[in-house]
Formats: structure tokens, sequence, C-alpha cells
């Protein structure tokens, strides 16, 4: 009778692969952490609180980059603090997204909402074609606007083949001129001829983070805080629609493209956001819970807030090592987009609220 020879496993070397995948990550994302505690740090001092941790810690990246260059070995890990880090943060943030509370409010906060994102995407495109500037970062800068910062342009940027030095760009202009737009905000709460409620929605409807609106809408006090807050979160909350609105254009334009640049196009039309079902599973977990009675408890949902902004925060010192100062001076056009647009939904939203 003949055995047949026993077939002999080979142990996969998934350990090694893993130890080797974490060993090329760990120079690029321990630089991101030690740039992150130092943009937390800079943030407790006087003047720099204005900024927060997050707008710090992309400015010393980009600093140091400047002073120290930038290693090839460092780009995993920095790839990876920009990719899967943060996707994990925008999953997290969902939890301060009460969509139950955002829908109270009803349509005309919505309106609202999507009137900016409108405006910004609209005026953004317009101005930067007739300012012949580059398309690509003129399009981040003008979601950025429109709904909530570096977090939105993160997102949306997989949908439009962004490079990773645009992509940075963007974020880092966004978290300058939107702390700037925030400080005059403040300068001008006691100014204007504005309700609390009616300013904090002046602030949550037009500055580009959230924190610059929680920044801002607490000159006006309580009132105007919490009214900010809401406007901000319902526009984060046209985050989602709008990057499946993208992902469904690229798929249509990925399909009657010649067979030659299809491959060029799959790339965006197969980034699908899956990380914002995460993003809304989470709102929605958040938001059923309390409205069953059992809201989750302070401790969850502060220590994922924290959570949340040190995950931002490391992402944003991969898009401050990313960022060259030299490829600034070809992005005067953006900024000029960037500035106009910004100023234009500013006016016209407190012409709406006077």
């Amino acid at each position: 009778m003949n055995i047949a020879p026993t077939r002999q496993i080979q142990p996969v070397p998934l350990l090694r692969t893993r130890v080797a995948r974490l060993t090329a990550y760990a120079p690029g994302l321990t630089l991101a952490a030690a740039l992150a505690l130092l943009g937390w740090q800079l943030a407790r001092l006087p003047g720099f609180g204005l900024f927060g941790p997050m707008a710090c810690t992309l400015l010393a990246a980009i600093a140091f980059r400047q002073l120290f260059g930038y290693s090839q070995a460092w780009a995993p890990g920095v790839r990876f603090g920009t990719t899967k880090l943060l996707r994990a943060a925008i999953v997290l943030f969902g939890l301060k997204l009460p969509l139950d509370v955002v829908l109270h409010q009803g349509l005309p906060l919505l309106a609202r909402s999507v009137g900016t994102l409108a405006f910004s995407l609209a005026a953004g495109l317009a101005l930067g074609r007739l300012l012949k500037a580059d398309r690509q970062l003129t399009l981040l800068l003008a979601v950025g606007t429109g709904i909530c910062g570096a977090a939105a342009i993160a997102a949306v940027s997989p949908l439009v083949a962004a490079r990773e030095d645009r992509t940075a760009t963007a974020a880092g202009l966004i978290a300058i001129v939107g702390t700037a737009a925030a400080v005059a905000s403040m300068l001008l709460a006691d100014i204007l001829p504005l309700s609390g409620t009616a300013y904090g929605l002046w602030t949550g409807l037009t500055l580009h983070e959230i924190a610059h609106v929680a920044m801002a809408a607490s000159a006006g006090g309580p009132d105007a805080l919490e009214s900010g807050m809401l406007a901000k979160l319902a526009r984060v909350f046209l985050l989602v629609p709008l990057c499946l609105a993208l992902h469904w254009r690229n798929s249509r334009l990925a399909r009657r493209r010649p067979a030659g640049e299809k491959e060029a196009a799959a790339g965006a039309a197969a980034s699908f956001p899956w990380f914002l079902i995460g993003f809304l599973a989470m709102s929605l977990l958040g938001s059923g819970l309390a409205a069953a009675g059992w809201p989750l408890p302070s401790r969850a949902t502060a220590g994922a807030s924290t959570l949340t902004t040190v995950l931002l925060t490391v992402a944003m010192a991969g898009m401050g090592l990313n960022v060259n100062i030299r490829a600034l001076r070809h992005a005067v056009r953006p900024i000029a987009v960037l500035l106009i647009v910004s100023a234009l939904l500013s006016g016209l939203t407190l012409l709406t609220l006077l």
C-alpha cells in the first residue's frame, strides 16, 4: 500500500512581515508623535492657544521640514498617520455629531449649511478658473471652507486623486486663514448688532474648523456657543453626501473615459470612503443610545473626544511634514481664492442674519 508523502505546510511568515511593517512605520510615526506633543505644548503658551493643538502641530511640522529636511525613512510612518490614523479619527469624530439634535433643528439650519457648501464650491471653482489657479488645490480649499477644514480636505482628497503635497498645503492654508478669521470674528463679537444666537450661527456657518467655531463663538456667550456648534455640526453632516456624490461622479467618469485613461481614473473611483460608514455608525450609536435613555458615560465620550484630537493632531504633523514651503510660491492664486471666498461667505452670511 502506497502512502502518499505527508505535505509539510510551511508557516506563513506573517509575524515577520508585520514586524517589518511596524519597523518601517516607527521612524515617521515617532517623529509625528513628537511633533504632536510639541504642538500640544505650544498651544498652552500665551497667544498660541488661539491656534489650538492641531494648527500648532501643523505649523511646527512645516517648520521642522524646512529646517531639517525630509528623510524618506519617515515616509511610511508619515503616510500611515495621514491615512489610517486620520480616517480612524474621522470615525471617532462621529460621536461628536448628534444627528438627532441636528435634524431636530429642522430644514432652515440644514438649508443654510447646504447654501454655505454650495457657495464655497461654486465661488471657489469659478474664481479659481478666472484666476487660472491650480484646480485640484482650489477644490480642496473650497471643500475645506464649505465643510470642516482639514478633516474634510483629508476625506475628499483620495476621491479627487489629490497629491499628498496638495492635500498638506490645503490643510495648512485652511488652518492659517481659519485661525485669522476666528480671531477677527472674536474682535467683532461686541461690535456687530447680532444677538448671541445669531452671532453663533454666523461663526458656525462661516468658519473653517470646529475648533475655530468653538473659539470664536465662545466670545458671544453660552447661547452663541450652542448655536454655533449646531450650525457647524450641520455642515459636518454634509461631508457624507458630498463624498458619496464625488464617488458616484468618479465611477461614471471612469466608465466613460477611453481605455488608456481608465486605469488612472480607476483609483479615485475605487476609493469609496468606507470610513464615512464608520463615521455615521458612531454618530447613530451615540444618538440612538441617548434617545433610548442610555447615553454614553461622560468618561467614554470625553475619552473618545481626546483620542480623536490626539489622532487628528498626529495626522496634522504628518501633513505638515509633507509641506514644502517652496511649493507655496505656486499657491499664490489658490490663496487668493481662499481669502476672497472666505470673506464673501462671511459677509453674505452676516447680511442674512442682520
